[in-house]
């Protein structure tokens, strides 16, 4: 049986060379903007984009901040396009929960559309309090359901092709992190989008 991960690896390898076009592409540039909007880059920081893609965020990022950017993806082909597109970045293919990277490595930690595809959210949460540095920021930007609509799709989630688990309330993200030593400093809601901060202890 395919897990989450091989399913959005298949998924996400097939987009790969023309993402920008796609419906996902298309769906996901609001919460680039919206993410964009909502942060602040003290200048030379190492930033980690994870569940990358083919960088547009970290782009985004880079013509906006002067940053050390780094992504990860468990697409290859995505990566490939990363380093295509930002050559002067270090981009690794990589799971969420365990990346090859050093302790206390990154001022900030973004996720852009990507948390409901995250297969262990715990082991997440876990390997970013290992990854930031104290004081460390992390961002995510994710669908946003009421809980009617939450309890009627979540049930059917985890059959999509695409390798979507669930999708989670401000709350379930919030109480997730809270567990792994970070406090929750930011929160905006626009439309079907959620977007939260973190500060790690």
């Amino acid at each position: 049986m395919k897990t989450f991960e091989d399913k959005s690896r298949e998924s996400y390898n097939e987009k790969a060379d023309d993402y920008d076009k796609t419906f996902d592409g298309k769906f996901t540039v609001k919460f680039k903007e919206l993410l964009l909007e909502e942060i602040t880059v003290e200048t030379n920081s190492n930033i980690l984009d994870v569940a990358c893609g083919n960088a547009t965020f970290l782009k985004m990022l880079s013509n906006k901040y002067d940053i050390q950017g780094y992504g990860i993806d468990i697409s290859e082909k995505m990566i490939e396009n990363a380093k295509k597109r930002c050559p002067d970045m270090t981009f690794e293919i990589s799971s969420c929960e365990h990346t090859p990277f050093d302790n206390e490595m990154f001022d900030m930690v973004t996720v852009c559309a990507a948390y409901h595809h995250f297969q262990d959210t715990k082991a997440f949460a876990k390997e970013l309090s290992r990854i930031l540095k104290p004081k460390g920021l992390l961002y995510i930007a994710d669908i946003y359901y009421p809980f009617i609509i939450r309890a009627i799709l979540n049930p059917f989630v985890p059959l999509s092709k695409a390798g979507d688990v669930k999708f989670y309330s401000p709350k379930e993200i919030q109480s997730n992190f809270g567990e792994y030593g970070f406090e929750s400093m930011k929160f905006k809601r626009e439309g079907h989008i959620q977007i939260i901060g973190f500060r790690r202890l």
